[in-house]
């Protein structure tokens, strides 16, 4: 056992913890408690499975400290170098803190932990550790080779403390024990006892216990088919756990970690938990521990957490944690006003001076940013009003000198969504005479959203969310997964205004149908395509573009990734003409994302070189005399690419819009997230964003080069 002092600079983490207020919960202490403590691990690298802290004043914005570096080092206090699944206690006498977590490097493999980590602390700063193996310690356990998410409770028959984690030997199920530590919290000094039988025998993990009103509610994780989050309960800690055979998760989606908290104003507890094929984590309201209400849109992190658990605290430990780890720098970046677009937030540290992007249309006069003030954070002024310009703001962190910034906001127009957003397709509808656009839903690990949003605009700049028109797996039988790029097309059939949405699915391609350009769509039952063209080996059927052309009135659609192909459509729009399907790829650097055009006799074609992972994503183009002719490429082809000096990378994936009645033209494209893509590695490429660029010609008809810009473009009005 040694002690450590927690900060440890250049250090990262990957684990997935739980935070538990356990004095609070089972004495229902509230008022005394006035922030919550997060504590978690972010990701499967090494280097991410350490623990990490975050801070919040309501239990619903979280931010990190320590700049959202380990606060602990794992090759300090554990056997592989690695620790997830963190877990914290308060003591039953409300001065200690417990803590424990899985010792686990998951590149050594998911069946290769044998220990867990005890942890203690006075101050929450300072840690004494100790290792507990369990096969080592127990010879009857020699077989084990899973130590999973520990977590602790104070049993109060007993007066110690009871770990609880799951653990599985060979190849049998995974199984939910417990066993009391000692006095020193050093090690167990109870043989390890199976806490859950669950029904069936199917494995279960990642417990959760909560008290409430004389009960113990256990949260834990089913595996296997239909897994999920369950809940058993019993009038008794150690045993007697009698199932509710429901889930309680509010998502369709893979999820683990449960990790309930009691809010500190007593209107219920938190049920949250990691939802992880999609990198991101969802918080759930209660006040009985049966219904669960999603409240994730009141919810923000400045970090991606993994299985962590949340602990409430008073205002001295929580000014304590942020005299240790937090900076006037964390402070700045804190604004949590609806009006700005937090994802483009840019702080220069150098020259201490903040850029605000705001909401188009924002009144600056009584504009207050709302940085989060945590106790022991002075801010000066206390609010803001950006009428005569930049405002200097002084911030004082206890234990740290003063430091002033100057702040400006900005009215740039790009992104012209505010989130994660990519592959953008544009209409303009003459039904509604408004532009809309239909983007993927980004921001999910490896493209792994599965629903699609459209946004409404009457001048392209001031944009309204009009909801989800397509979930997968709700409304779609044939494919629940990759939700990816689709195209929109208005067209009149049988003198009606129809609307005609493909879509990518589990890398096929759909259609539905709808009489408004903001839905309902309805799927038409089907894959479209489902398979590859003839003598094609290679590639995904992915990124469709629909394209009527002015002059016939024929409608084609485009598809492909690593080839193109294309065909003309049938008069309803939903099935393809039999025999037109052609391969028109145009050349090496032909990836994805075709789009067609039509301008002064010529058919443009325009596609995505390169990955969309690669700040080199970019757009290049060619031109045809029919829609599905040979393809000419000219010699210089680039519509539009990154600008580093300006942040901007990884532009691609784009549509175009014509305004009606003249020849003034836009591109509608993605970029890595600004200005945090370009450090995301290849995450960047499911963290883009949409922008909108005014696009030019020659008088030759060739294309002028774009500049991807920040400032976007003027409002456009409609006749």
């Amino acid at each position: 056992m040694k002690w450590l002092l927690l900060l440890l600079a250049g250090l990262t983490v990957n684990s997935a913890g739980r935070l538990h207020a356990q004095a609070g919960k089972t004495a229902g202490i509230v008022s005394k408690y006035s922030a919550y403590l997060f504590v978690y691990f972010t990701g499967n690298q090494k280097k991410e499975e350490a623990i990490r802290f975050a801070l919040s004043n309501d239990g619903y914005h979280f931010r990190a400290l320590n700049n959202n570096e380990p606060v602990i080092a794992s090759e300090q206090i554990s056997s592989t170098g690695g620790v997830r699944d963190p877990h914290i206690l308060r003591g039953a006498e409300g001065k200690t803190f417990y803590m424990v977590a899985t010792d686990m490097v998951s590149a050594n493999g998911w069946n290769s932990n044998r220990a867990m980590v005890l942890l203690q602390s006075k101050d929450l700063i300072h840690w004494t550790s100790a290792i507990v193996n369990i096969p080592g310690r127990f010879k009857q356990f020699r077989n084990v080779n899973r130590v999973w998410a520990p977590q602790t409770i104070y049993d109060p028959t007993t007066k110690k403390y009871m770990i609880y984690w799951s653990m599985r030997a060979g190849n049998d199920p995974d199984v939910i024990y417990y066993a009391y530590a000692n006095k020193d919290f050093t090690g167990l000094e109870t043989e390890p006892k199976q806490l859950f039988f669950n029904p069936g025998g199917t494995p279960c993990i990642d417990g959760d216990i909560v008290f409430k009103n004389g009960q113990y509610y256990l949260f834990f994780k089913t595996e296997g088919n239909g897994n999920g989050i369950k809940i058993a309960v019993s009038d008794k800690l150690t045993g007697g756990y009698q199932l509710r055979d429901a889930y309680v998760q509010q998502t369709k989606d893979p999820v683990e970690g449960a990790g309930t908290f009691a809010l500190n104003d007593g209107s219920g507890y938190i049920l949250m938990y990691d939802v992880y094929t999609k990198g991101r984590y969802q918080f759930t309201k209660t006040t009985d521990l049966r219904n669960f209400k999603v409240v994730d849109n009141a919810v923000s992190m400045n970090f991606h957490p993994r299985h962590g658990t949340v602990m409430p605290v008073t205002r001295e430990e929580a000014a304590r944690l942020v005299r240790q780890w937090y900076t006037p720098e964390s402070v700045m970046t804190s604004a949590q006003s609806a009006l700005i677009k937090k994802n483009n937030i840019v702080l220069d540290t150098a020259a201490r001076k903040l850029y605000l992007p705001v909401l188009p249309g924002t009144p600056l006069r009584n504009f207050d940013p709302q940085f989060i003030k945590f106790p022991g954070v002075t801010i000066v002024p206390a609010r803001g009003g950006f009428s005569k310009g930049p405002v200097s703001y002084t911030v004082t962190v206890n234990g740290h000198n003063p430091e002033t910034f100057t702040a400006t906001v900005l009215q740039d127009h790009n992104p012209v969504l505010n989130g994660y957003y990519a592959d953008p397709e544009i209409l303009y509808s003459k039904k509604k005479n408004r532009f809309y656009i239909y983007p993927t839903s980004d921001g999910f690990n490896n493209w792994s959203g599965n629903y699609f949003k459209v946004f409404s605009s009457p001048d392209l700049v001031g944009w309204k969310d009009e909801g989800v028109i397509l979930d997968l797996p709700r409304q779609v039988q044939w494919a629940n997964r990759n939700a990816w790029a689709p195209a929109i097309s208005e067209k009149k059939i049988n003198g009606r205004c129809k609307y005609f949405y493909y879509f990518c699915a589990a890398q096929r391609i759909g259609v539905a149908v709808a009489d408004n350009p903001a839905g309902p769509f309805v799927d038409s039952g089907k894959p479209l395509i489902a398979a590859k063209p003839e003598g094609i080996k290679n590639g995904q059927e992915i990124d469709p573009a629909v394209f009527t052309d002015p002059q016939t009135r024929k409608s084609y659609l485009y598809w492909g990734n690593n080839y193109m192909a294309g065909a003309e459509l049938n008069d309803d729009m939903t099935s393809l003409k039999p025999g037109t399907t052609k391969l028109l790829t145009p050349d090496k650097t032909f990836r994805e994302g075709t789009y067609v055009f039509y301008r002064k006799g010529r058919y443009y074609f325009m596609w995505s070189e390169n990955d969309t992972r690669s700040p080199d994503y970019r757009v290049r183009y060619g031109t045809a005399i029919t829609p599905l002719g040979k393809i000419t490429v000219p010699a210089n082809n680039i519509v539009i690419e990154k600008d580093p000096v300006l942040g901007i990378y990884g532009t691609g994936h784009n549509s175009v819009l014509q305004i009606p009645g003249t020849d003034e033209w836009y591109i509608v494209y993605h970029r890595f997230t600004y200005p945090n893509g370009i450090k995301m590695g290849s995450a960047a490429g499911y963290n883009r964003e949409v922008c909108i660029d005014k696009m030019e010609f020659n008088a030759d008809g060739s294309i002028r080069k774009v500049a991807p810009t920040h400032a976007g473009i003027a409002p456009v009005q409609l006749k």
